[in-house]
């Protein structure tokens, strides 16, 4: 029996591990943590930094074929663990995406559209208000950026700009909406409804799908992924998130180049989830059929509802169609992504209408 190895430990690689091990493979996770989401479930839990050059090469050596939960692992690691084993996707994509500045020229010589930027490394490469700042490494949701109406004070600057960034023009947009997308080694793709998605605090709060756009516009943002996938020579699941513009234009907004949080709801709505495609992408298997079984909706579950112990989730019970998965995470904070529940069939709608009612109950219970 062969061997997926997975550079990561939370909640993505959990879920990639209950998968790949559903199509018969053996798994192996590294993580600084012994109790993290994924070393709980798969076979072989090793624990170690996966920036470490020597435990990235311990976890190569055990699998067949290694992927990651997280795009931000230093390039020279990735490429030690490509030297021993097929590591998919292939650092070439990583030292794309890792950068957001080397992202955005690569959008940029593509011809995708996307809001203005430039490179900032001060205050003074900031000519107007307001403007979104993000620093080029190791940012996400939310973290490592500021949206900004005017001059920040001196200490608020140094803090911003104590690494490289980048600047964004701040664009009036409709609607968030992301795709997922699955590519083979052979270069067949398969991609998932295009999904709509509410952020809160620059951090996921919930998704539908599929999005409420006009289908010509879901076909632009489906055309804008593949290219993007092939331009990547991506193998594996993949999320291309875009901003809809009021006149219906669509800039692309960030690349990620794994199984994705706005692509949950797959799990219960489609025939294949992202994590079973990216397992089967990545491990050389044929891609399985993507059709949904309706609309569906995710909401996050954040560690804020853990404020006053554990939340009731009977208060779930009733909700048709909704599944509730919990990530396993031994300490809940505020900001902290422990679970999630999807809701599949005709109650999606309503769901994504009264989310926050549902969550304002868990948390009062």
């Amino acid at each position: 029996m062969k061997t997926l190895g997975i550079l990561g430990g939370g909640q993505l690689g959990r879920l990639l591990a209950r998968a790949a091990r559903d199509l018969g493979w053996r798994t192996a996770a590294l993580d600084p943590v012994p109790d993290s989401p994924a070393l709980q479930v798969v076979d072989e839990p090793m624990v170690g930094a996966v920036d470490d050059p020597e435990a990235a090469k311990r976890l190569a050596r055990v699998s067949d074929v290694v992927t990651l939960e997280w795009e931000l692992i230093p390039a020279p690691v990735l490429e030690e663990v490509a030297a021993l084993r097929p590591l998919y996707p292939k650092p070439s994509v990583l030292a794309v995406i890792q950068d957001r500045l080397t992202q955005k020229r690569f959008l940029e010589a593509g011809g995708f559209p996307q809001a203005p930027f430039a490179e900032a490394s001060s205050v003074k490469d900031l000519p107007h208000y307001p403007v979104v700042v993000k620093r080029r490494r190791h940012g996400y949701d939310g973290k490592g950026q500021a949206r900004l109406a005017g001059p920040p004070d001196p200490e608020a600057a140094a803090a911003l700009f104590a690494a490289p960034c980048v600047r964004e023009d701040l664009v009036p947009f409709d609607k968030e909406v992301s795709v997922i997308l699955t590519r083979g080694r052979d270069g067949r793709t398969t991609v998932f409804p295009v999904a709509e998605n509410l952020h809160r605090g620059g951090v996921l709060h919930a998704t539908r799908a599929p999005a409420e756009i006009p289908p010509e516009t879901a076909a632009a943002a489906v055309e804008l992924a593949l290219k993007a996938a092939r331009a990547l020579d991506m193998v594996g699941t993949m999320a291309v998130e875009m901003f809809l513009l009021p006149d219906g234009r669509l800039l692309v907004n960030e690349i990620a180049p794994r199984v994705h949080n706005s692509g949950h709801y797959t799990l219960e709505a489609c025939a294949t989830s992202q994590f079973e495609q990216h397992a089967r992408a990545v491990c050389g298997q044929p891609l399985g059929p993507v059709d949904a079984e309706g609309p569906a909706v995710m909401v996050n579950l954040m560690g804020e509802l853990w404020e006053k112990g554990e939340p009731d989730w009977s208060l779930l019970e009733d909700v048709p169609g909704l599944t509730l998965h919990l990530y396993g995470k031994s300490a809940a904070r505020p900001g902290r992504k422990m679970g999630h529940y999807t809701v599949v069939g005709a109650d999606a709608v309503e769901e994504w209408l009264r989310a926050d009612e549902r969550l304002a109950a868990l948390r009062r219970a």
